[in-house]
């Protein structure tokens, strides 16, 4: 047998410990809180059907055919059209359409990122970010946050101090895993850094959409006046995940070498699925759409904080996000959720959720979860977290 030989990169490329406990989720009685995942049961099924159809049926010579790498251009023209409408001004030229935004992650990372360049993020951050950034062996820095996001005054602090990152990830809006959104200041703040100190920015717009309360500040590509934020979009949240479909917003220059690294990936995104989208754009009411999303994450939301409230100790503390899907859990810092998970949710109370270590992208805290309310039905959220918060009462009693 021959010797796989790896290349250096791979020793980055791990699993993780979040995959490994989850393999005890194959029990059906399962109630997860674990993934990202959308409530299945609001997807426009119909209106999909409607649109598949005529893709197929009526344009199948062009839509099930290969296209351009950088998108199909109606597609690219819409998704600009509608950025531009809602505060972030962008033409065709400026939209590259992605295998979902997490394809974005990659190849921005590839684009930028030489090994031992630094990186930094939110800490907490996105998992995913961090497993699509770690082939390029980067060097992280954690910035912490509060409840306005990204501490930027820590940030400028440590550029102060010599930090010189090639390139900052941040989620904005509805932080994976927070829920923190970053206040108006502070993204100014964070762009008078960025053109000071010379680095770029990649802004993470998955959840931006799902917004159920307050106003929305401006996103970082809006106040970008020297093209340095790439903002990333996705389809995932706001039509259905299955399209695997995203988007970048960037400089047209940017765009291009993002192109070229697309091409080289994966050639280009479904036809089809682009086909579908754009028609869905075109024959119904994605912004409809998008206000039922946000009245039933609202209300899930709401439902899963009051759980929280009524069956948790009071030394557990959760984030209260304006939208998206997810609340942050913190524990005493004597308690670890990795072990808890392993020992008692996932056995005795038939709950997961995402322990908290792993968003850290460096020096992990271990007293956190991350908790999806949008993805089970009403019944699911009060039966899961009651029985979650009557086994963390038990256990934190011992300690």
């Amino acid at each position: 047998m021959a010797t796989l030989q790896l290349a250096q990169r791979m020793e980055n490329v791990q699993p993780n410990a979040i995959g490994e406990l989850l393999k005890f989720g194959a029990d059906p009685a399962l109630i997860s809180f674990a993934g990202g995942y959308p409530d299945g049961t609001l997807f426009p099924v119909e209106q999909l059907n409607d649109v598949y159809r005529v893709a197929i049926l009526e344009q199948g010579k062009q839509t099930l055919q290969y296209t351009v790498s950088d998108g199909d251009p109606k597609l690219r023209a819409q998704l600009a059209e509608r950025a531009t409408r809602k505060g972030t001004p962008c033409a065709l030229e400026n939209i590259l359409i992605l295998q979902g935004s997490q394809q974005g992650l990659d190849l921005v990372a590839k684009m930028l990122v030489d090994p031992g360049e630094i990186v930094v993020t939110e800490s907490p951050t996105f998992l995913g970010a961090l497993i699509a950034f770690n082939p390029c062996q980067p060097r992280y820095v954690g910035i912490p946050m509060d409840d306005e996001g990204m501490i930027t005054d820590v940030l400028e602090e440590q550029l102060k101090a010599g930090l010189k990152p090639k390139l900052l990830y941040t989620i904005p809006d509805f932080q994976n895993p927070t829920g923190v959104t970053m206040s108006a200041a502070r993204r100014k703040h964070l762009m008078a850094l960025a053109h000071k100190y010379d680095f770029m920015i990649l802004e993470d717009t998955a959840y931006r959409e799902l917004r159920y309360r307050g106003e929305a500040p401006p996103t970082l590509k809006s106040l970008d006046d020297d093209d340095r934020v790439i903002m990333l979009g996705s389809f995932s949240k706001i039509l259905a995940p299955g399209l695997r479909l995203g988007w970048a917003i960037a400089s047209a220059p940017i765009i291009q070498k993002l192109g070229l690294l697309k091409l080289a990936a994966d050639t280009q995104c479904s036809t089809l699925n682009m086909a579908a989208a754009s028609l869905f754009m075109e024959r119904h009411d994605l912004d409809g759409h998008i206000e039922t999303l946000r009245a039933a994450y609202l209300r899930k939301k709401t439902l899963m904080l009051d759980m929280v409230r009524q069956h948790f100790p009071q030394e557990v503390t959760c984030t209260d996000p304006e939208g998206g899907l997810f609340t942050w859990l913190t524990f005493p810092k004597s308690f670890d959720t990795t072990q808890f998970m392993r020992d008692h949710a996932l056995t005795k109370a038939k709950v997961a959720y995402v322990p908290g270590v792993s968003f850290f992208p460096v020096d992990g805290e271990p007293n956190h979860a991350r908790v999806n309310f949008s993805g089970q039905n009403d019944a699911m959220i009060v039966k899961g977290m009651s029985a979650l918060g009557a086994l963390v009462k038990q256990e934190m009693a011992k300690l």
